[in-house]
């Protein structure tokens, strides 16, 4: 039976499911024990399990993502969390050359069942040293498994697959989502961790998009209805490996695509998205895929520029409207 809870709490289960199911499974980061983290994901499993299980660590990303590491590569299953997806700046090394290429330069003999969570995205006036996306960064390292959750039950499903892989994955979880309410069903059969979720279905185009915009490519969907135009909305839920099959099925369709991500346009996410579904779909496509992304710019402080620095409902709706306007 599905239950409402928050995007936090459905994290917050799932942790405590896979800490009661395999001692094996720890975590550490800043603030994760006594305060119960940044965002309340680790709220009551330090009572629960301990200080051994639940460890708060210096402020030295690569230091304790480098310890996860090393836990991992003797049985443990470590979830590290970083405070906040900026901070992991100081933890790529741990990331990216130790966690990405230790499976691969053994040979397969040591896997890597470490997962890092993230918290990243523009939130509320942050600054622009504490709203950066990084997805584009992630998606560059071979090695590593990158999955984004948008709703509570993908939250609880994509960490607890997470946690039981072999293989290094970042979590990404955007900060506006963490008070987001949704239906968590705890016994449904999950699908797959990387599998992409569609949303909408609709005949005049597909919207392709992944995290909080996601939800609100949903949002236009609803307003592009009412002007007669039914769109298909995909949740890519993980950036690497992408679901293309789902994406190709799609447009090959609708004829149109519309890639809405929250990350600057240049060199971002999209920009892989629309390379690869325009030469996988060409020959079905009516006009060229379009990207709708952030300004190429530091984030603003500034409440009203931090806005109009990424994409909004009404930037989706028109950007949709004009793919569907008679060439």
């Amino acid at each position: 039976m599905a239950e409402e809870m928050l995007y936090w709490q459905a994290l917050n289960r799932a942790l405590d499911a896979e800490m009661e199911s395999d001692e094996a499974v720890f975590v550490l980061g800043e603030d994760v024990g006594l305060y119960g983290g940044s965002y309340r994901v680790t709220e009551g499993l330090y009572a629960k399990y301990g200080e051994w299980r639940v460890r708060d660590t210096p402020i030295s990303e690569n230091s304790f993502t480098g310890l996860g590491v090393g836990a991992a590569l003797t049985g443990m299953r470590p979830v590290v969390e970083i405070m906040t997806v900026n901070f992991a700046l100081l933890a790529l090394d741990a990331i990216v050359n130790m966690a990405a290429k230790v499976p691969f330069m053994s040979g397969g003999q040591f896997p890597m069942p470490l997962v890092v969570r993230v918290p990243g995205g523009i939130a509320r006036q942050l600054g622009a040293q504490h709203a950066q996306r990084f997805e584009s960064m992630f998606m560059n390292v071979p090695g590593l498994r990158l999955a984004i959750p948008a709703t509570p039950q993908d939250a609880y499903w994509q960490l607890r697959q997470a946690i039981a892989s072999d293989e290094p994955i970042v979590l990404l979880e955007h900060e506006l989502l963490y008070f987001s309410k949704g239906a968590v069903d705890m016994l449904a059969d999950p699908p797959p961790m990387h599998r992409a979720i569609v949303r909408r279905t609709g005949r005049d185009i597909t919207i392709v998009s992944y995290s909080r915009m996601a939800m609100l490519a949903l949002d236009a969907a609803t307003d592009l209805a009412k002007d007669g135009i039914e769109a298909t909305v995909i949740d890519l839920r993980s950036l690497r490996p992408i679901d293309w099959d789902t994406c190709v099925e799609s447009v090959t369709r609708t004829r149109r695509l519309l890639i809405v991500e929250e990350d600057s346009r240049f060199g971002g996410a999209g920009a892989e998205i629309a390379a690869e579904l325009g030469e996988r779909c060409f020959a079905s496509l009516d006009s060229p895929p379009f990207r709708l992304g952030g300004l190429d710019l530091p984030t603003p402080f500034n409440g009203a520029l931090e806005a109009a620095s990424i994409p909004r409902t009404a930037d989706i709706v028109e950007a949709a409207r004009a793919l569907c306007q008679p060439r």
